[in-house]
């Protein structure tokens, strides 16, 4: 197993009666933000408890941190932090509190976890708010408090279910760069499970897709996203003549909008440049197409496409 391999998953299968929820599933994730997408029932949830430790696997091999969820689930916890998508406070009691309650939880002191609870909770955006009672919270606020409460105990490993649902669009951007913030400058491994594919879009690095239980697809965003086989150009001089002339060359192509010019790639790249030269026309820009992780996400999902990673 690859040392920077923070979670590792090899042909896990688990059921419930006669219900498949995971069939042979593997995957590993390392460092950065990694977006868990899949429709409902696709085995999100599950897969998320196996590595918490809070369902068991039928079969096959799951390593966390280099742990046995089956038989280490309580160090496991200690070194993951775990962002719910249900709420899940005590009532009457204050937001610190319930961060510092966290704390405590994982073994730190009195003092110290109340001093990490106002250094979390100033991360996180919440400021005299803390001292209310969580229960008259916004759901937007209350989404700050589940995510101090994962955080307050400095853990490698963060899980986030549904993080940005009920904030608004300035604070769902602030928790997204809070979110690449703890990848970037403090390490961490976070996981998103999640149905917002733009913010999966705007702030992951790896994507596993997830569908029936099996594990669809999985890649760096930029692989899966950069699949489509057009090339847009853009030109100095007339874009009709190198487009007749590329029609002449035999390559498929057509003229855009604001001049700029598809050609469906064929890998024959020295082509294009020819008929560039022969046209009189400069490029200036070549770029391929790129699907969107919507595409991708529909054409997983439909079981049109192979796992491979």
């Amino acid at each position: 197993m690859v040392n920077d391999l923070l979670v590792y998953v090899d042909q896990v299968s688990k059921s419930f009666g006669r219900i498949q929820a995971l069939t042979d599933v593997s995957l590993d994730i390392g460092p950065g933000v990694t977006g868990l997408l899949g429709p409902n029932g696709s085995g999100k949830s599950t897969l998320i408890k196996i590595l918490l430790g809070l369902l068991q696997s039928d079969s096959g091999e799951t390593r966390v941190l280099g742990m046995d969820p089956r038989r280490q689930a309580r160090a496991i916890r200690t070194q993951v932090g775990y962002m719910p998508e249900d709420d899940c406070y005590i009532e009457n009691v204050e937001a610190v509190e319930m961060v510092r309650f966290g704390a405590r939880l994982n073994g730190q002191p009195s003092l110290e976890s109340l001093r990490r609870a106002h250094e979390i909770l100033d991360f996180c955006g919440v400021h005299e708010e803390r001292y209310r009672l969580i229960d008259t919270f916004s759901t937007g606020m209350r989404q700050k408090v589940k995510f101090a409460q994962a955080i307050v105990h400095d853990p490698k490993i963060l899980i986030m279910d549904e993080p940005t649902s009920g904030l608004d669009p300035e604070e769902r951007q602030i928790m997204l760069r809070r979110i690449r913030n703890l990848a970037d400058r403090a390490g961490k491994a976070v996981i998103i499970s999640t149905h917002i594919l733009p913010d999966v879009e705007s702030v992951c690095d790896q994507v596993l897709i997830l569908s029936q239980g099996r594990l669809q697809l999985s890649g760096s965003l930029e692989e899966l996203t950069t699949t489509a086989p057009e090339l847009y150009l853009k030109v100095v001089g007339s874009a009709e003549e190198l487009v007749e002339t590329m029609m002449r060359q035999g390559l498929q192509v057509e003229l855009a909008d604001r001049g700029t010019i598809k050609v469906q790639h064929s890998g024959d790249v020295a082509a294009i440049w020819a008929s560039a030269s022969e046209a009189g026309v400069r490029i200036r820009s070549m770029v391929p197409a790129r699907n969107t992780l919507e595409q991708v996400f529909i054409e997983a999902v439909s079981g049109d496409s192979h796992a491979h990673s």
